[in-house]
């Protein structure tokens, strides 16, 4: 077993939601002043605990504030700009949160390389230095060859380029690194064992120790970034944000040169999903205190927001610890060009234009950044 599985097994994190249910209702509005009144950005499991309570709920504006203050003070006033890039649709998993579930009947649609450049063409066009290359299971097209080609033949337009793909070894990230990558987003949907073996079930995705392990794979390719989050809505939010935060400070205190950060995905209607499967939503209001929670907890971590979220709680959720913002997202391999009308992973909310997304941005007060960091630094530039 793992570090980390052996941390959240111990802990209770990873099944045991009831033992945490009656701790979060034991938490008391003089344990919550307490928590807010310890420094800005300390890590603890009991702090966050009592940030995200119930009790929790009636010091949102304390915590909004105090979060606006610590994300200013450690990252100014700068919110950087990414756009997604989908490769393809086909999938070996049967997620049943997702729209390219292989169980689900449609054309499915994959990009070639050249066609995958076009559409990166069309994103830099907008004005975007920092792309997200995303894809299904789909190892046999999207392989480690194609994205380390296709990474290359990114470099000389894009400064940033990521992955949000399926699970891999170390010494493909490492791969993958050398050829320009230098950063990783990996959701592992629900620490819940219960609740992940029931909505994966079959397909290698399946298996939620592999899931689990894989940010040590990355972190061991010194990835730059690695990215964390959960699918909220598959399970209690509450103890979700513990074992996130759990699983990122086994990470930071294991791999200090690699970033860390978190994203907040909640459930969005897809093709052929049933919506009554889910019994675990999660509100604007409790959303709020997610994500300043765990800004109070990791003054460092990056906030990251995509197009999911309506326009309005986007621009207000901006204010609050969001470091990083998807704008103009299409969710389908083709989305850019028009070529392809592929079935979308899950359908997008904020549907204004990355200009209209800027724009927001700097009346907030914030500086949008289109571009995050120069090549250079990546010290590989010349492979």
């Amino acid at each position: 077993m793992t570090e980390i599985a052996t941390i959240l097994q111990e802990k209770g994190l990873d099944g045991n939601a009831e033992l945490w249910r009656r701790r979060l209702e034991k938490v008391t509005n003089s344990d919550v002043e307490g928590a807010l009144s310890e420094p800005a950005g300390s890590y603890s499991l009991r702090r966050l605990m009592t940030l995200i309570s119930p009790a929790g709920e009636n010091y949102l504006e304390q915590m909004a504030q105090a979060a606006h203050q610590l994300t200013v003070q450690r990252f100014g006033r700068t919110i950087r700009l990414y756009a997604p890039l989908y490769l393809s649709n086909y999938c070996s998993n049967s997620c049943r949160y997702c729209g390219f579930n292989k169980e689900n009947e449609f054309k499915r649609t994959r990009l070639t390389i050249d066609e995958a450049i076009e559409e990166a063409n069309i994103i830099a066009a907008k004005g975007f230095r920092d792309i997200l290359l995303v894809s299904s299971e789909d190892r046999k097209f999207v392989s480690t060859d194609y994205l380390a080609g296709l990474a290359k033949k990114l470099r000389p337009t894009f400064g940033s380029i990521s992955i949000e793909i399926y699970q891999m070894s170390s010494a493909e990230y490492a791969r993958l690194f050398a050829s320009g990558v230098e950063g990783v987003t990996l959701y592992q949907e629900t620490y819940d064992r219960r609740a992940y073996e029931s909505y994966h079930p079959s397909g290698s995705k399946s298996d939620y120790d592999c899931r689990l392990r894989t940010p040590d794979n990355i972190a061991s390719a010194q990835m730059r970034e690695i990215g964390l989050g959960a699918l909220l809505g598959l399970a209690d939010w509450r103890i979700e944000a513990l074992a996130l935060a759990e699983h990122a400070h086994y990470l930071i205190k294991a791999y200090w040169q690699s970033h860390i950060s978190f994203s907040f995905p909640r459930l969005r209607p897809a093709h052929h999903v049933e919506s009554s499967l889910f019994t675990h939503s999660l509100g604007d209001k409790n959303l709020v205190q997610m994500i300043t929670a765990l800004r109070l907890c990791f003054a460092d971590a990056g906030l990251v927001l995509s197009t999911r979220e309506q326009a309005t709680l986007r621009d207000n959720l901006m204010k609050l610890g969001i470091t990083k913002i998807s704008a103009g997202s299409k969710t389908n391999p083709g989305g850019y060009s028009g070529h392809s009308n592929a079935i979308e992973q899950f359908k997008v909310d904020d549907k204004r234009s990355p200009i209209e997304v800027a724009a927001v941005i700097s009346n907030q007060g914030f500086e949008p950044v289109w571009k995050d960091w120069d090549r250079a630094f990546l010290g590989n530039q010349d492979d």
